[in-house]
């Protein structure tokens, strides 16, 4: 219900705006017509003043012909500004009407997926510790529930540094503090954890020895995490995730392939903007708040490299890092 008011309400918006756009077009040929039509009746009334017996009869006649063909000239100038002015303000502002509306329902969903993203992990890791305390379980069955609940922290804690992070570079706020790393070590250190997070999916690696960049370990990191993480959410359980590292060329590659569904075309550059989820908001199963690839791509970007995805073979998508 709320959804069908708020496209009612847009196409509302969109009709009124294009009558008004149309009514000042309109009124501007109409000022120009009215202008032409005065121009050429003072035409005709400076020429019924000429007497045709006047020696310079037909040089006065060339002199208000010039005057009203400039007058002409005038008018058709002065409307073409006119109209290329208003065309182009009414593109810039019917874009960025769109886009505050876009950004305003991606926000919208943003929350409500904060939310329950949030409230999932909490609701799970509370209902872990209650059934411990109040139930005696064996060895097994503890542990179980022990790495559920660690595993939720994962997620929250997750969650809430993409969000701190988001807005701390947004901002200006943080302050990067750069130093050569191993990135070698650190992607080997961030497969070995979701290995342990994760032990009934299939994670691969390819790591080259000893890859160096300049750059901050937290961001890197939790660029890492991200692209891992993101491929883990986007593939099936039987479904292996691939991550290799390389070096050439003074400059370092990481590559993050899974099995999954894989990024339409038309949604290659789209998922990388902020609040952007890939798929319908509204038969959308996998979880999320669309903040991961976009800070992902903030932070390559902050450490002057970029990020490019294309197709896995036969299926799937490959996430490519240039540092």
């Amino acid at each position: 219900m709320i959804n069908r008011l708020k496209k009612q309400k847009l196409a509302f918006i969109t009709v009124t705006y294009w009558f008004l756009l149309i009514y000042i077009v309109a009124a501007l040929v109409w000022w120009f017509i009215a202008l032409e039509t005065q121009n050429n009746r003072m035409y005709g009334y400076r020429v019924e003043e000429l007497h045709k017996e006047d020696p310079a009869y037909n040089q006065k006649l060339a002199v208000i012909r010039e005057e009203t063909v400039r007058k002409t000239a005038q008018y058709v100038g002065e409307g073409s500004t006119f109209f290329v002015l208003i065309v182009i303000g009414a593109i810039f502002v019917y874009r960025a009407v769109r886009k505050q509306i876009r950004l305003s329902q991606q926000q919208q969903n943003f929350m409500m997926a904060v939310t329950h993203e949030l409230k999932t992990p909490i609701a799970v890791t509370r209902l872990n510790l209650e059934t411990l305390q109040r139930r005696k379980l064996d060895e097994a069955q503890q542990q179980k529930l022990l790495s559920n609940a660690i595993l939720e922290t994962y997620r929250l804690n997750e969650l809430t540094n993409n969000i701190l992070i988001a807005s701390q570079l947004d901002s200006g706020n943080y302050s990067l503090n750069k130093q050569v790393v191993n990135l070698s070590e650190l992607t080997r250190h961030c497969a070995d954890e979701f290995v342990q997070r994760f032990p009934q999916r299939t994670i691969r690696t390819n790591i080259n020895e000893d890859v160096m960049v300049e750059g901050e370990a937290t961001l890197l990191q939790l660029l890492l995490n991200n692209l891992v993480g993101n491929a883990i959410k986007y593939s099936a359980k039987d479904k292996s995730v691939t991550i290799m590292v390389s070096s050439a060329r003074g400059k370092a590659l990481i590559e993050v392939a899974d099995e999954g569904e894989g990024v339409s075309d038309a949604e290659k550059k789209k998922i990388f903007e902020k609040f952007y989820r890939s798929g319908n908001e509204n038969t959308r199963s996998a979880k999320g708040t669309g903040l991961g690839l976009y800070l992902c791509r903030k932070i390559v970007s902050d450490h002057r490299g970029f990020i490019t995805v294309r197709d896995n073979q036969p299926q799937g998508s490959v996430f490519s890092v240039t540092l």
